[in-house]
C-alpha cells in the first residue's frame, strides 16, 4: 500500500512537472540545462515560502500599528475581565465573611438568650422550692393525724359557757417576713416619675388572674421575623446554611423555655388559688387576710409597670412577661404562706382516746336544759393530758377566767386568737412565745364543766368562729398533699 501511495505521488510529481530543457546559445554555440521533476517540485516549493514569508512580511510592515493596537485590546480585556472577576471573589468573600460574622453572632447570642433563659428558670424554680418546702413543711399547713375525732355538732355537752363576751388583744403577731429577692439581674427602663400617694391603699383583689396567661401565649406563639444574612447567602454556601439551621433549633428551644415559663407561672397561680380556697374554708375573707399581712409587713414603694422592666440578656418580651408575673405571684404565695402559718388548721389534741363531745353552736345547756350558745369545740380525754398550741404565737392570758377556769389564749397575729379553757394546769405565762405543737397545759375540768375536757375556741377580727371550719381546712390540705 506504501509503495503504492508513492508510486502515485512520483506519478504525479512527472505529471505536473514534466522534465524540461532550457537552450543557451551563445557564439554559436548551443548549451542545455535539463531540469527534472524533483528539481522543479523543489524550486516551485521554495518559491512558494519565499512568497508566503514576504507576503506576511508586507501584511505586518502594513497593519503594524492595527496589530498592536488589537494586542493591546485584547490584553486590556483579558486585565479587565481578571480584575471583575478578582472584584467579585473578593465581594463574595466579604458577603460570606460577613454572613458567617452575622451567623455566629445569631447564634453566640441565641445560645447566651437561652443560657440566661435557663439560670433564670433554675434560680425562679430553686425559690418555687423554698416556697414547696414550706407548704409541704410540718409546721406551716398541715392537720394532726387522727384528728378527726368522733362527734356531732349536737353531741351532748360537757360545758356551757354561753356566748362569751369579746376579747381585745393587739393584732400585730409575729408574721415572719419572706425573703423574695433572687439574683436575676432586672433593669428599668428610663421613664418620667409618676406621682404617688402618701399612702398606700391594699387592692382588692390578691391576684390579676385575668388575662395574664392568654397574653403570655399570645406572645409565644407570634411569629418571628428573620433577620440577620441574606437567605441567598446561605442557600449558595451549605455550611452557612447548616448553622442557620442550628440557630433556629436553638431559638426553638428558647421558645420551649418561653412556654414552661408560662406553664410555671399557671402553677404557682394555681397553687395561690388553692391557699385561697383553704382560707375560704376557715371562714377567713383572703382579700382581707392579705390586706393584714401587708400591713403588718409595711409594703410599699413607687409603681413601675413590667413592661420597663428586663431581664438581663433576654430579649423574648414573653419569657420576660411570664417570668415577671410568676416570680410576682410567687412572692404573694410566700407572703400568704407566712401569714397561712398563723392560721390554726390543727386540733389542740390528737389520739384515739380524745372524743369530741361537743360542737360549735346552739345546743342544750347541760346544766339547765335551756338553749344557748356554744363558742367552741370540746374535746374529752384523760385527764392531764397534753394540751398543744394550734399555731405560733404569743400568750395573751394563762389563768383563771370565770366559767372558762383555767384558760390560755393565743394571740396568733392577723386577728386570731384561740382559746384553751377548763384546763388542771398551766405550763406557759403571759407574754411567752409558743411554736405550733407547743405545750401550753393539760386537759382538766375547771370552770363550768361536768367533766375531764379541753374547750377549745378561735376567734378572728374579735368575732368567733367555728373551729371545725379550720379542721375541715386542715384536713384538705393534708388531702391535696
Amino acid at each position: 500500500m506504501a509503495e503504492t501511495l508513492v508510486e502515485r505521488v512520483w506519478l504525479w510529481l512527472h505529471e505536473t512537472f514534466p522534465e524540461r530543457q532550457v537552450y543557451v546559445r551563445s557564439d554559436g554555440r548551443v548549451q542545455f540545462f535539463t531540469f527534472g521533476p524533483t528539481l522543479q517540485a523543489t524550486l516551485a516549493g521554495l518559491s512558494l515560502i519565499f512568497l508566503g514569508w514576504v507576503a506576511f512580511a508586507t501584511v505586518n510592515v502594513i497593519f503594524k500599528d492595527r496589530i498592536i493596537a488589537a494586542k493591546d485590546h485584547h490584553y486590556q480585556q483579558m486585565q479587565s475581565a481578571y480584575e471583575n472577576r478578582v472584584a467579585d471573589l473578593q465581594l463574595s468573600y466579604d458577603e460570606v465573611n460577613g454572613a458567617l460574622v452575622s451567623a455566629e453572632d445569631k447564634f453566640k447570642s441565641a445560645a447566651d438568650e437561652l443560657q440566661a433563659k435557663q439560670n433564670t428558670i433554675l434560680h425562679f424554680l430553686d425559690r418555687k422550692q423554698q416556697v414547696d418546702a414550706t407548704l409541704a413543711s410540718g409546721g406551716t399547713l398541715a392537720v394532726r393525724e387522727g384528728s378527726d375525732m368522733g362527734g356531732s355538732e349536737n353531741a351532748p355537752a360537757s360545758d356551757s359557757l354561753g356566748a362569751a363576751p369579746p376579747v381585745s388583744g393587739s393584732g400585730g403577731g409575729d408574721a415572719d417576713d419572706g425573703d423574695s429577692g433572687g439574683s436575676t439581674d432586672l433593669t428599668v427602663s428610663p421613664q418620667p416619675a409618676k406621682p404617688q400617694p402618701r399612702t398606700a391603699k391594699p387592692a382588692h383583689a390578691f391576684l390579676d388572674l385575668g388575662g395574664a396567661v392568654g397574653r403570655i401565649a399570645g406572645a409565644l406563639f407570634g411569629k418571628r421575623q428573620p433577620d440577620g444574612a441574606p437567605e441567598a447567602t446561605f442557600a449558595r454556601h451549605p455550611i452557612l446554611k447548616r448553622l442557620a439551621g442550628q440557630t433556629d433549633r436553638l431559638h426553638r428551644l428558647s421558645m420551649t423555655e418561653t412556654s414552661f415559663m408560662a406553664r410555671t407561672q399557671e402553677e404557682v397561680v394555681q397553687g395561690v388559688s388553692e391557699i385561697r380556697s383553704v382560707l375560704q374554708r376557715t371562714g377567713i375573707n383572703p382579700d382581707q387576710f392579705t390586706q393584714k399581712i401587708e400591713s403588718v409587713e409595711g409594703v410599699g414603694g413607687p409603681e413601675i409597670p413590667l413592661q420597663s422592666v428586663h431581664i438581663e440578656g433576654i430579649s423574648d418580651e414573653a419569657f420576660q412577661d411570664a417570668f415577671l408575673r410568676a416570680s410576682a405571684v410567687l412572692d404573694q404565695m410566700n407572703q400568704l404562706l407566712m401569714g397561712m402559718r398563723h392560721v390554726p388548721l390543727i386540733t389542740p389534741v390528737a389520739g384515739p382516746q380524745f372524743e369530741r363531745t361537743s360542737g360549735f353552736g346552739p345546743r342544750v345547756d347541760p346544766f339547765n336544759g335551756h338553749y344557748s350558745f356554744h363558742p367552741g369545740v370540746d374535746f374529752a380525754g384523760p385527764w392531764g393530758s397534753v394540751i398543744d398550741a394550734t399555731a405560733p404565737g404569743r400568750v395573751v392570758w394563762a389563768g383563771p377566767r370565770g366559767t372558762y377556769g383555767k384558760m390560755v389564749e393565743i394571740d396568733h397575729g392577723f386577728g386570731i386568737h384561740t382559746r384553751y379553757a377548763h384546763l388542771s394546769s398551766i405550763l406557759v405565762d403571759v407574754g411567752a412565745k409558743v411554736a405550733k405543737g407547743a405545750p401550753i397545759g393539760k386537759l382538766g375540768s375547771t370552770g363550768r364543766s361536768t367533766g375531764p375536757h379541753v374547750h377549745y375556741e378561735v376567734w378572728y377580727d374579735d368575732v368567733v368562729r367555728n373551729p371545725r371550719n379550720f379542721f375541715e381546712a386542715g384536713r384538705y390540705v393534708l388531702q391535696q398533699r
